[in-house]
């Protein structure tokens, strides 16, 4: 492939495999707990911190991390202290980090402005050496603590009450899930975009629950489909020059599509089986 051929895909291929292998590795336990739209918010907090990076001639991936981090620990303090619902915490974090972005950006050197929109979308072209540097340490410490904190993570998202009765730490966990977010939405800034990255947070993970059950069978399969679907869509996008970004969310969306369309059948036939089982339960019982 010819696209081998030039360095800049071969850093944009390279951290289209990790966002895929991390976006959904910490968006199975988002959507487990109901905080779908928690990258979303995470997202528009990290826009300041890119500007911030801008404005003071600093890396902007290192710098949206250390911001994310910072908002995502204070959007979970206010939703485990119960001073507001979490709806309200992330609409703070929505436009606070929104309005901040914008108005910092304007501060910054010339042609800052046109830069921003590369980390607002994504771009294949823009991933420097630099970047694939903080991508890849960023991105081993999503897959260290969503695979090796698997069981622990699951428990608190099925029931913290219990998990806490259990001897988990409950709060501490919280936390490390609400960083472990926000980093992994730095992580897919340069290719997916910081206002498309809760889409693949999510839609992998809602693809694969089409047609697996269990949360560990869920958790692999939503990777795989991150990673084939961040692929695809940087190649796609060196051919016809499109947005990244957008283009590996509409195929995500596509399989998304095709699960759906997989799993009606395969769901009728289960629910079939099932019934004649009960059937035949029921004619035993009357024998008996």
């Amino acid at each position: 492939m010819d696209l081998l051929n030039y360095a800049f895909m071969q850093r944009a291929l390279l951290a289209a495999v990790l966002v895929g292998v991390t976006a959904p590795a910490i968006g199975t336990y988002l959507v487990q707990r109901r905080q779908a739209v928690m990258g979303d918010g995470i997202g528009h907090v990290a826009m300041t911190g890119v500007a911030l990076g801008f404005l003071f001639n600093a890396s902007p991936v290192w710098m949206a991390t250390l911001v994310a981090v910072v908002g995502a620990v204070g959007m979970e303090l206010i939703r485990s202290r119960g001073r507001t619902s979490g709806d309200i915490a992330l609409a703070m974090l929505f436009y606070g980090g929104l309005a901040g972005g914008v108005m910092i950006i304007n501060l910054a050197p010339g042609g800052s402005t046109a830069n921003l929109i590369s980390y607002l979308f994504g771009s294949i072209t823009t991933v420097s050496a630099e970047d694939v540097t903080a991508v890849v340490v960023l991105a081993a410490f999503v897959v260290a603590v969503t695979l090796g904190l698997r069981r622990q993570l699951f428990a608190i998202c099925q029931d913290e009450e219990f998990a806490r009765v259990t001897g988990l730490p409950v709060r501490a966990l919280n936390l490390l899930m609400a960083v472990t977010a926000a980093v992994t939405v730095t992580v897919a800034m340069r290719i997916v975009g910081l206002l498309l990255v809760s889409a693949m947070m999510v839609i992998p993970v809602a693809a694969a629950q089409r047609v697996t059950r269990g949360f560990t069978a869920t958790l692999s399969l939503a990777m795989v489909i991150g990673v084939l679907v961040s692929l695809t869509g940087t190649v796609t996008t060196y051919y016809i020059d499109a947005p990244s970004g957008g283009t590996i969310v509409l195929l995500a969306i596509a399989v998304f599509m095709v699960m759906t369309a997989v799993s009606t059948p395969l769901a009728r036939r289960r629910a079939d089986a099932a019934r004649e089982a009960e059937e035949v339960c029921t004619r035993d019982d009357v024998k008996v």
